[in-house]
């Protein structure tokens, strides 16, 4: 990867990390339990529950995505950075800046 190009992907990565971070805090948040003696109703308890499931789903990949994130970033001054780890080929750059944490071409993705 060219020096500039990695000087910006490695500045969109740390802004993806931020954001990532930010996002790992409000899905605990909204993740907490509700306390029984908050009366909801019985429908909208259930519905809590419901919302509560698909906000844990979305901070199990928002970690998920921080511990890639930060895997890429620690890459930054090996050799074969901004390589596919099957092929062994250069990750196109337009992929890598729509989707910083990836670690696969887009052959091998699929």
């Amino acid at each position: 990867m060219e020096e500039n190009k990695k000087e910006i992907f490695l500045f969109k990565l740390s802004k993806e990390i931020k954001k990532t971070k930010l996002q790992i805090i409000k899905y605990s948040e909204l993740c907490k339990p509700i306390a029984p003696e908050n009366s909801i109703g019985r429908i909208s308890r259930m519905d809590a529950i419901n919302n509560k499931s698909v906000v844990e789903a979305a901070l199990r990949e928002s970690k998920q995505k921080l511990l890639d994130l930060e895997k890429i970033i620690n890459k930054s001054n090996n050799k074969d950075f901004g390589m596919c780890i099957i092929c062994k080929l250069e990750i196109p750059y337009g992929r890598l800046m729509i989707r910083p944490n990836s670690q696969k071409c887009v052959n091998c993705a699929t």
